[in-house]
């Protein structure tokens, strides 16, 4: 239908207007997030810890600098330039964005373009061809054509949103990912360093063992001691030896996974021998009540809830008419000397109006499935608020234990130094034999090893304790991230903000 451009403006404007009036309802529930269980105080909060106190800004950002090590911090730099796991993570995102741009672009008209030219010759024999048959025309065409579907029911903005939620989901896991390959160096590295004092320490032992070989074979020279003794004594000295070299194992395969985690080749990176002699930070656990914020995998748990809610819209709108509008218009003449003049301008205007009135229940099916998807969400959110909860006391709980049992083992410790030193002298002065120095020996160097291994521990913990607490995320940087924005933070190659 070709009618004047005005007459087609004002058809095209009494289509729009109705759509414009309903454009403002969307159905379905609007999003509320969901109650969890928040206990009102940690029961492990340790003793010495006081809320508001200065450390509890040490874990905002570049959360390991609390354990002031140079050689650590360049580590951790690395992960953000060059970890590849990150990268994945990063470019996950960067999809779960594109598709909000991508839904968003529905709630604006498609306008297509193009040119057509055709030559035609039409037959005498066809019917009325006596009339037209026998002429050959040129039919030139400039079409610009509309198609837009007006958002009545909130369908598009219902898919938006979802679109979003999902998009902040994937941006809470990006930091969830930065966060365990944070504290997974962090913990690598502590573990190599425990590796190394345990090594210095039989090294020492070591050498320690074999003047003790020397003296008994030397007494044994003077017929003082006997062969056994000496037997004894070799077999103490290599049986050390074999448990520090043991440790090389276990060594060089955290290593290798620090490298991985910093993205270098295992036989590219080397880590210099550092025994640990440190005990950890004291680390603030703040309020329980601030966990949902400071957890991202909570927060995407409770994101991925909003974009179940969501979709319980998009269910709803399929019961209710779906229009569309089919504006067009263009330029259309049979030679090219008047194609773009005034005459040869058309324009028409199309609306449609189309609703499902039988579908055998797919539409209350979809809508059921949407229900149960986001009550699935829900039961999710819940049990990793329950989770995080439960992480953060285990290791409050085993940073409060491993302290006390430090304690009591520096305490066995100088015991056991102590009842070596006695049998050294009973054997020395020939009152005990070397069998009871070896018991002796023994109980020492396993105290001094466990001692040792207790230090490791609690720096261990006290990263999961971190990694627990969320490292000093905010879920509030998700509601200020924009779809088309460069998100940036010192904690991963692109920290995500709230997607609009």
């Amino acid at each position: 239908m070709r009618t004047g451009r005005g007459k087609s403006l004002a058809v095209l404007f009494a289509a729009i207007l109705p759509s414009l009036f309903f454009a403002g309802c969307a159905v379905g529930p609007r999003y509320s997030r969901p109650s969890a269980p928040v206990p009102d105080a940690y029961k492990e909060t340790p003793p010495n810890w006081k809320p508001a106190q200065p450390s509890d800004q040490a874990l905002r950002g570049k959360w390991w600098e609390i354990y002031q090590d140079p050689r650590l911090n360049a580590l951790e730099e690395k992960i953000n330039v060059s970890n590849q796991s990150l990268k994945a993570s990063q470019a996950q995102f960067e999809q779960a964005r594109a598709t909000v741009r991508y839904n968003r672009a529905d709630l604006y008209p498609t306008v297509t373009a193009g040119v057509s030219a055709t030559r035609e010759r039409l037959s005498k024999n066809r019917p009325l061809g006596q009339f037209s048959g026998g002429i050959t025309t040129n039919d030139l065409v400039i079409p610009v054509d509309m198609s837009y579907e007006p958002d009545v029911w909130g369908r598009v903005r219902r898919t938006v949103e979802a679109a979003r939620a999902n998009a902040q989901a994937s941006a809470a896991d990006l930091q969830t990912v930065s966060l365990s390959l944070h504290a997974e160096l962090a913990m690598d590295y502590f573990q190599a360093r425990e590796l190394d004092a345990e090594a210095q320490l039989l090294d020492s032992t070591v050498s320690g063992y074999e003047k003790a070989l020397q003296l008994t074979e030397n007494r044994y020279k003077g017929g003082i001691a006997s062969q056994v003794d000496v037997a004894q004594a070799q077999t103490q000295l290599e049986t050390t030896r074999a448990q520090s070299i043991n440790l090389q194992v276990a060594r060089a395969q955290l290593e290798h996974a620090m490298a991985v985690l910093i993205g270098e080749p295992a036989s590219a990176f080397s880590l210099p021998v550092t025994p640990l002699n440190v005990s950890p930070p004291v680390i603030p656990p703040g309020l329980p009540s601030e966990l949902l914020e400071r957890r991202p995998d909570v927060a995407a748990a409770e994101r991925r809830m909003a974009a179940a809610n969501a979709q319980i819209g998009v269910a709803k709108a399929a019961y209710f008419p779906l229009f569309n509008l089919v504006p067009s218009a263009g330029f259309e003449s049979t030679t090219i000397t008047n194609w773009l003049s005034g005459p040869s301008g058309f324009a028409s205007v199309g609306a449609s109006a189309v609703v499902t009135a039988f579908d055998v229940g797919r539409r209350r099916a979809a809508s059921d499935q949407a229900r149960a998807a986001y009550d699935q969400s829900v039961a999710n959110y819940r049990e990793n608020v329950l989770t995080a909860y439960k992480e953060v006391e285990d290791n409050l709980a085993a940073l409060r234990i491993l302290e006390n049992e430090a304690s009591t083992q520096g305490a066995a410790v100088a015991a056991a130094e102590h009842s070596l030193s006695l049998s050294n002298n009973r054997y020395k002065g020939g009152v005990a034999t070397y069998l009871e120095v070896i018991t002796a020996q023994t109980a020492a160097l396993s105290d001094e090893r466990v001692a040792v291994q207790i230090t490791g521990t609690r720096m261990v913990d006290s990263v999961l304790l971190i990694k627990a607490l969320g490292g000093g995320w905010d879920a509030a940087s998700l509601s200020t991230l924009k779809a088309d924005a460069s998100p940036a933070s010192s904690e991963a190659p692109s920290t995500p903000r709230t997607i609009q």
